[in-house]
């Protein structure tokens, strides 16, 4: 009976040990899992250098872009045209940054630019997602508001104001997926345009906004992502990149 019990307790010991390791395996993959996701992100900008960045139509970057606090700041002079973008192009993914404007200020996001020195500007070639003080830019009381922060410019206008005030930083995540043919932007945590990147749908949108019968615009799925010069200071941070 003695040799029974401790057989039992001994089967019962190791069932239990054995449940155990399967937890803690389990526990493992998904860790594992959770950091495979975050490294999935790669810096465009970590607030130390522009490495990743160079002018719009040059090698070098433009002296107006400068680093102050871990922050690239624009400060305009009197030449415009001081764009940015990054020096590798991409196609589907995921980008998140944090910008701020200084007051009445006007600038953008783009991506898919297309660099071509019959471009002047990076405009000309990417969709622009607008950076914009919305209390005091006349941009933001236009109806529709295809003009205000966070709006596709002039093509798609954001479902709600969630832009918080000049001199305050605002986080806004731009997904690009040409295989499911999706992109939206996602403003302070708030999703607040959605849209078609290629196709029939989204050539009615071009078709009805100031860009209809430009050659280039967002005629390219694979291209630069960049940033405006607007002729306004402005404040773009923790810039971070992931494929889709």
């Amino acid at each position: 009976m003695k040799k029974l019990i401790l057989l039992v307790v001994f089967t019962a010991a190791f069932i239990a040990c054995k449940d155990k390791t399967k937890q803690s395996a389990e526990t493992e993959v998904e860790a594992q899992a959770e950091v495979k996701s975050h490294d999935d992100w790669v810096y465009l900008f970590d607030g130390t250098s522009y490495d990743k960045w160079r002018g719009y139509l040059t090698d070098e970057m433009y002296p107006e872009w400068t680093i102050e606090d871990g922050a690239m700041v624009f400060t305009p002079s009197e030449e415009g045209g001081k764009n940015i973008i990054t020096k590798d192009t991409f196609t589907n993914f995921e980008l998140s940054l944090e910008w701020k404007i200084s007051e009445g200020g006007n600038s953008g996001i783009f991506w898919s630019v297309y660099e071509d020195p019959e471009l002047n500007e990076a405009y000309q070639s990417g969709p622009e997602i607008q950076v914009l003080d919305n209390e005091r830019h006349p941009d933001a009381f236009a109806n529709p508001k295809f003009h205000q922060a966070g709006a596709l410019y002039d093509l798609v206008q954001p479902e709600h104001d969630v832009c918080k005030p000049a001199g305050e930083w605002n986080l806004c995540v731009v997904k690009i997926n040409h295989k499911t043919n999706q992109g939206s932007i996602t403003l302070n945590g708030t999703k607040i345009v959605s849209f078609p990147v290629h196709g029939k749908e989204w050539d009615a949108m071009v078709e009805n906004s100031k860009f209809k019968g430009w050659k280039d615009f967002g005629k390219h799925h694979t291209g630069h992502i960049g940033l405006q010069d607007h002729g306004d200071k402005v404040w773009f941070k923790d810039i971070k990149i992931r494929a889709l």
